[in-house]
């Protein structure tokens, strides 16, 4: 038989590619389409794991699509070029280019690497569209065209509000909006509803269990809105001030035009820093947007709090509140069901406060023409908002709507409270009223037996003094404790 003829092996594809910056070669893997500075970065910055959060790369791809439209516009970037760095941009906006951002939160405290890592991406997208390849950088140069009238010092901070507000607005804000609507359905569900307060720890005179749920909804509505009110100091940006503030390296109306079409892709009502120079130095605006997730966090951790009191038992505790059995409570202890939406709700406030703290320091850190925090910023900001909207979530859809009333324990409770007295104390007075309610506990009985007993007043009269619904509303009970 007639030998086969011989087959070469094919050579083995390139496992990288050269490349040069201001300081030399650099290798990048050949399949990769970032470049040099970030595969520089790569290298130094092998600190923690986390890459930058999608999000913030999201509004950074956004920035340099506004930015190639304006350049476009001004007659600065010739119009294929603009065409096709946007096109590139919106691959990364779409979300099928995440696997080219692979920089540690942990670098330049600019966030240059994070910048030059997107302005090398779109580039080498940009290049492989209009027949070039990866790692030439023309037609389209990854400073030249995709950095055009920006810099890393602008860009950043920019991409950090617009990422932050983004998420607040389609995470945050509405998950508290459906957790005071969950709030505000249970308080009606639950107004009839008699049941011991407390202050101090105490038995106190009583309230309506919907006027508490009430309370707790206006808690989480007055959260969003003291979100929303610094929520707006994010819409200023700092896009336009370059390298220090100055706007060097910019037409003169390069940033009014990117932040239009900026405002126009992301749907916020974004406008230009009132001053550059504040602008990049300071953050001011971020650390006013942390205090009021960790003042939301304050009124969701109270909230979550006492619902777990009022539901502990079922025997042994309050017992007020039935909550809804989600999963086994324990490896040992048979049948236990515990108030894990609640304590799912309290590790994210005390991450969401916790964070403030960073925030707090970082958004100090800036020296001279710079705050060099900015990576920290994005991750911990928008780690706030994603854990905090998903506990709340979590907490108003598998907690609180499924929330009920052990109405019979809950009126046993109020009878016996000693504080009934306080509604006698306009009739026979401070001092009487306080010698009742001491004998009532020495003698195990309650306050409605022992007037009885005693004859205090009239039954018709006793009876309308303590009536427990006559006494939760405002302005018709006689003069209440602290």
């Amino acid at each position: 038989m007639p030998s086969k003829p011989s087959v070469k092996p094919s050579a083995p594809a390139p496992r990288f590619r050269v490349e040069k910056d201001s300081m030399g070669d650099v290798n990048v893997p050949a399949e990769r389409l970032w470049g040099a500075q970030t595969q520089r970065a790569l290298e130094n910055f092998r600190v923690s794991g986390r890459t930058m959060p999608e999000r913030f790369l999201v509004a950074l791809a956004q920035i340099k699509w506004a930015s190639a439209q304006a350049n476009e516009d001004l007659g600065l970037l010739e119009r294929k070029l603009a065409a096709a760095i946007r096109d590139a941009a919106q691959e990364v906006v779409e979300g099928r280019r995440t696997a080219e951002f692979p920089l540690d939160v942990f670098q330049t405290g600019s966030g240059t690497s994070t910048n030059m890592n997107m302005n090398e991406v779109l580039a080498n997208l940009a290049n492989a569209a209009l027949g070039g390849k990866a790692g030439d950088k023309k037609p389209v140069h990854p400073n030249d065209h995709v950095n055009l009238g920006q810099s890393s010092n602008d860009a950043i901070p920019t991409a950090l509000h617009v990422s932050v507000a983004s998420a607040a607005r389609e995470r945050l804000l509405p998950a508290l909006a459906r957790l005071a609507t969950a709030l505000h359905e249970r308080g009606r569900a639950f107004d009839d509803v008699v049941k011991v307060g407390r202050t101090h720890l105490q038995d106190a005179t009583p309230v309506r269990m919907g006027q508490v749920f009430q309370g707790y909804a206006a808690q989480a509505a007055h959260a969003a809105q003291r979100i929303a009110l610094a929520w707006d100091g994010l819409l200023e940006v700092a896009l336009g001030g370059t390298a220090v503030g100055t706007g060097i390296g910019r037409h003169a109306d390069f940033h009014l035009r990117a932040i239009e079409h900026l405002s126009s892709r992301t749907g916020l009502a974004l406008r230009k820093a009132r001053n550059p120079f504040e602008a990049l130095a300071g953050r001011e605006a971020c650390v006013f947007f942390a205090g009021s997730l960790s003042a939301a966090a304050a009124a969701l951790g109270k909230i979550a709090n006492d619902v777990r009191f009022l539901g502990s038992g079922p025997r042994c505790g309050y017992g007020e509140l039935k909550l809804p059995e989600l999963q086994p409570g324990s490896s040992i202890m048979p049948g236990k069901v515990n108030p894990v939406m609640s304590e799912s709700l309290l590790m994210a406030c005390m991450l969401v406060q916790g964070n403030m703290t960073t925030v707090s320091i970082a958004g100090g850190a800036g020296n001279f023409e710079l705050n060099v925090t900015l990576p920290l910023l994005a991750l911990v900001l928008l780690d706030s908002i994603e854990t905090l909207a998903g506990a709340v979530d979590g907490f108003a859809v598998r907690c609180v709507a499924g929330l009920d009333v052990d109405r019979p324990r809950v009126a046993a409770l109020v009878e016996e409270s000693l504080m009934l007295a306080t509604a006698l104390a306009p009739h026979i007075g401070y001092d009487a009223a306080a010698a009742l309610a001491k004998e009532a506990w020495k003698q195990g009985t309650t306050i409605r037996a022992l007037c009885e007993s005693k004859k205090l007043l009239p039954p018709d009269k006793l009876k309308e003094v303590l009536d427990l619904r006559h006494m939760t509303e405002p302005g018709r009970g006689g003069p209440a404790g602290g």
